[in-house]
């Protein structure tokens, strides 16, 4: 039994959508910040990013006491992952921006204002189902095959060699233990680059061999003689036919990727996380999900769990919540919804506090990963009181 996950650089198109998305918003809660703000005065944004062919449009809605240039930001966000010549795909210096942010929609703002909303709370920004997802596969606490693609983008992101263009994406399989469901060992790595032959030296074959020894070198707990390598299976990836120049950006696009990676059991639900402000759910309930179900695995009360919550717009407590542990909890599931709904604050006011998302910072980290890094919902400290409550 095999499973695969994908993972993907920051250079390909859909995350550079994502990173000037995220970008905008920083800006705006740094902006925001600098005047005094709380959740009575948070801005509220939801960003689209479209790149084609050289071209950024950037769009969707925001309601914010402060300016913010568009257009800087968006070059500057592309220039910053190393898009500064038309030989890797993309200029940032030549790249057309293209500004459609409208206001905010006044009916979104009843229900989402603590002033107008009917409680006096932040309510959410939209209806939707999050989902958040543990195993104990990893000490991350996530799924192997998700860690181990994210692992090698990271490589490639930082080995520091020209040939290797800014856009990538790869992939792993792992072998299953179809009996016990625990993985056994690495069968096959796949890694597509961009090469940039302005730094290849001497054969093309360099770059196939310096790929792999950089992929086995960051897997190499995994690796085995039998593990199998494949670079860029066409053939041929010219970083001249790389990122806008030959494949469009879409925020959004690649939430699977994103989101655990495909694994069987860990679903998706709610829409783009990285581009929106946290009083939307889908940002918000995305982290709270995974700090709920990280911590009942932490907690040693399941081996793999699910979680589901669920808004309706303008509402700040959750329509529902949904746990699923696959059979492996050593309580039932519905008592761990009983015990997630009084220990855990999951409105977007209680998310935006304990997780300290009105940070622009934040937002700058988290399209390269939303998990895996010393963000506040990957913390493991509420295992004593979910063992008390679990007792």
């Amino acid at each position: 039994m095999q499973i695969s996950s994908e993972s993907i650089k920051i250079g390909h198109p859909d995350v550079v959508a994502d990173i000037i998305a995220a970008n905008v918003i920083a800006e705006i809660l740094d902006e925001e910040n600098k005047l005094g703000m709380d959740l009575a005065n948070m801005p509220h944004c939801g960003i689209e990013v479209f790149l084609g062919k050289g071209i950024c449009l950037v769009g969707g809605e925001v309601r914010t006491r402060v300016f913010v240039d568009i257009d800087k930001i968006a070059r500057d966000s592309v220039l910053g992952i190393g898009y500064n010549h038309a030989a890797v795909g993309l200029n940032g210096h030549l790249m057309g921006v293209l500004n459609a942010i409208i206001p905010q929609s006044p009916d979104i703002n009843i229900g989402t204002s603590m002033e107008l909303n009917k409680d006096k709370e932040v309510g959410a920004g939209d209806q939707g189902i999050m989902y958040g997802f543990a195993c104990d596969e990893t000490p991350e606490l996530l799924p192997l095959p998700y860690v181990l693609s994210s692992r090698l983008m990271r490589a490639f992101e930082e080995c520091q060699n020209p040939i290797f263009a800014p856009d990538g994406k790869g992939q792993v399989s792992i072998d299953y233990d179809e009996k016990t469901g625990k993985p056994k060992r690495l069968v096959k790595v796949l890694m597509s680059n961009a090469v940039d032959y302005r730094h290849v030296k001497g054969k093309k074959s360099v770059v196939k061999s310096e790929a792999k020894k950089i992929a086995f070198a960051c897997l190499s707990d995994w690796v085995d003689k039998k593990t199998e390598f494949l670079f860029n299976p066409t053939g041929e990836w010219n970083a001249l036919n790389s990122c806008s120049a030959a494949d469009s950006g879409v925020t959004g696009r690649k939430l699977v990727v994103q989101l655990y990676g495909g694994y069987p059991g860990a679903q998706l639900g709610g829409g783009s996380v990285v581009n929106k402000s946290p009083e939307k759910v889908d940002c918000s309930a995305a982290f709270g999900a995974r700090y709920v179900a990280k911590n009942i695995v932490a907690a040693g009360l399941a081996t793999k769990c699910s979680v589901q919550l669920a808004y309706a717009i303008g509402i700040a407590k959750p329509f529902s919540v949904y746990v699923n542990c696959f059979g492996t909890g050593v309580v039932p599931d519905s008592r761990l919804e009983e015990i997630i709904a009084d220990n855990f604050d999951l409105t977007p006011g209680g998310m935006i506090t304990r997780f300290g998302l009105l940070n622009g910072g934040i937002y700058r980290r988290i399209p390269k990963t939303l998990f895996m890094d010393d963000y506040k919902w990957e913390k493991t400290d509420m295992v004593k009181q979910l063992k008390q409550a679990a007792k």
